[in-house]
């Protein structure tokens, strides 16, 4: 065996990487799994307690590429084959390290470092509305203005829903916390359902957000800080009724002299 062969670090597995690479479509089926599973030219996938139950979390050797309710297992690998041009199977032995991250950033009360995720075959403006969707704290949502005007493209709305419609990793991207501008929890690639019993999971009130948004109340402010929030924001949770104020927009918040959160970073002129 020549040093080449002989190299099992870091150097020799992105060799190996590169040459994979140039590969047909379909890799040989005499290459083990196992090593098309680290160079991410196919993905395993685990089972794990996610907030709304079990958890499907595929992966390869490039990070997290997908995730699917966990009553779905045969249904997730031919979705993921006919997405991702890639085999998916059920991991032989899950890796202790990607499973014990994965459970920390789903633990209640706790904020794990995120793992590293496969974005592969989204584009660059998906990427950039997946990774503001992490921004927003558990327990807490946005409306997807909130989104668009925070990438400095308040007229990319619906552009900002469909990209989180094609998120390929639910639950640990949280595209669940966005929801409508009038507090409706719609657009969820899982359903309704899903998304609501996820966000009750996260210690927010699905009905209440529901209700203040036909109730016109779009934001809460302190009569005390004259500041206001979205209603699910850790300062507008704080603040008691006898402080609170109620606001159908921006605009009525500034109009009573009150500025934007920010934490929250509410829009500052438009409601």
């Amino acid at each position: 065996m020549n040093r080449h062969h002989a190299d099992n670090g870091a150097g020799g597995w992105r060799e190996l990487a590169d040459g994979l690479h140039g590969l047909r479509a379909e890799p040989p089926a005499t290459l083990a799994p196992a090593v098309l599973e680290r160079v991410g030219l196919a993905d395993a996938f685990v089972t794990v307690d996610g907030p709304a139950g079990p958890l499907l979390v595929a992966y390869n050797g490039r990070g997290i590429s997908a995730t699917a309710p966990g009553a779905d297992a045969g249904g997730f690998a031919e979705r993921f084959q006919a997405r991702f041009r890639r085999p998916l199977r059920p991991a032989d032995r899950p890796p202790a390290r990607l499973v014990a991250q994965v459970e920390r950033l789903l633990a209640p009360g706790r904020r794990g470092t995120p793992p590293g995720y496969d974005l592969r075959g989204t584009t660059e403006f998906e990427r950039a509305v997946l990774a503001k969707a992490q921004e927003i704290p558990r327990g807490q949502v946005r409306p997807y203005a909130w989104v668009a005007g925070e990438l400095g493209q308040p007229a990319a709305v619906r552009a900002v829903g469909a990209a989180l419609g094609r998120n390929p990793i639910p639950v640990l991207i949280p595209c669940h916390r966005v929801v409508g501008s009038d507090g409706r929890l719609t657009g969820y690639a899982w359903g309704v359902p899903y998304k609501r019993a996820l966000l009750a999971a996260e210690g927010a009130d699905p009905d209440e957000l529901e209700r203040l948004g036909r109730r016109g109340t779009r934001f809460f402010g302190s009569d005390t800080t004259h500041i206001y929030c979205y209603p699910t924001c850790a300062h507008a949770r704080r603040t008691t009724d006898r402080h609170l104020l109620r606001f159908t927009g921006a605009a009525e918040a500034a109009a009573a002299g009150y500025r934007p959160c920010r934490v929250c970073r509410p829009p500052a002129l438009a409601g």
